[in-house]
């Protein structure tokens, strides 16, 4: 496809101009980029004091609470901070749209690249923290529920970021919807929790498929990629699938547009 060679071709321009994004969000401070690690890194133990310590929340079984929740939050921060950087990347970036011949398809995948440095860093923290419990984790789940992460958030970015550069207010409403979707995600309470006929509807939605993923590539129990016979796995590409053309589609018809209405 176009978009995929067109990434292909740039992908070198994607990376550097990434890299560039991260520093230049906190450019204007003492401590620069430490300041984009540092936020997440006290935002998860916040939730781990509050919840372990103070609400004495459990976790799931046998597992440690820091076990079970580190690697859903990581997941979850990477997630949602690359959907809503990527969405909003086109406006961000609306000087190369309008002024510059450039291959405006790659403008998100900088958000996502940009996104990916405290997202990775997230993770590390989740792999040590376990790993420090004694729960080394699956290395060959971690990396494909990484890249399942990565093409959900390209087929869903290409879609939202081309409707918030038409329409501004919808930037508005993805950011209350992304806050919905983390209380809808099993990352604070456990799928347990819900009758049998609720826990199969929520494994179908991608968000719990990368959350739980990824939580359970610590654990030795049976995960959600192979369950009942890799059903939500199944389910979880053919959405991505369905996404990516339906905003390859989106995308595309509306580019032409994008610089009259910056």
């Amino acid at each position: 496809m176009d978009f995929i060679k067109t990434l292909w071709k740039n992908k070198k321009l994607a990376i550097q101009l990434g890299k560039n994004d991260f520093r230049n969000r906190f450019a204007s401070t003492s401590l620069g980029a430490v300041w984009g690690f540092l936020q997440p890194f006290v935002f998860m133990m916040t939730y781990v004091i509050v919840f372990q310590y103070i609400l004495k929340t459990g976790s799931s079984g046998q597992y440690p609470y820091v076990v079970w929740f580190l690697p859903g939050m990581a997941m979850w921060m990477f997630c949602s901070d690359a959907i809503l950087t990527a969405s909003n990347s086109i406006r961000n970036y609306s000087y190369l749209v309008k002024k510059v011949v450039f291959p405006v398809d790659i403008i998100p995948i900088i958000s996502l690249t940009s996104a990916s440095f405290i997202g990775l860093f997230l993770i590390a923290i989740a792999v040590i923290a376990s790993s420090i419990y004694g729960f080394v984790p699956n290395f060959l789940n971690v990396i494909y529920i990484i890249f399942c992460a990565l093409c959900f958030i390209i087929a869903l970015t290409r879609f939202t970021s081309a409707l918030t550069t038409l329409v501004p207010d919808f930037a508005q409403l993805l950011t209350i919807v992304i806050q919905l979707c983390m209380w809808f995600t099993p990352i604070v309470w456990n799928l347990s929790m819900l009758d049998e006929k609720f826990v199969k509807i929520f494994k179908t939605l991608p968000f719990t498929y990368l959350v739980e993923g990824f939580r359970q590539a610590f654990m030795e129990a049976s995960t959600v990629i192979t369950e009942s016979r890799g059903l939500y796995t199944i389910i979880f590409w053919v959405i991505t699938l369905i996404l990516f053309m339906w905003g390859n589609l989106v995308f595309k018809k509306n580019k032409k547009d994008f610089a009259d209405v910056l």
